[in-house]
């Protein structure tokens, strides 16, 4: 463990039960979506490898255009 988690969680012990509850659950839930995101992520490479090849023919063939994102 890090230091600076220790640290987080001597700080998160000082809490009421129900506080940390929450916190855990939260901290839980993120930690549930990072891997989740990085599942789809993962099984869909293939798909922006795709995506990435066709954006690239466009902008070769100047099929795109540059925008400013002050304008949008």
């Amino acid at each position: 463990m890090t230091a600076l988690l220790a640290k987080a969680f001597a700080e998160a012990a000082k809490l009421s039960p129900p506080e940390q509850d929450l916190l855990a659950s939260w901290l839980l839930a993120e930690l549930a979506a990072e891997d989740e995101f990085d599942r789809k992520i993962g099984s869909s490479a293939h798909l922006l490898v795709g995506l990435a090849s066709e954006a690239l023919a466009e902008h070769d063939v100047d099929h795109t255009e540059k925008l400013d994102p002050e304008q949008l």
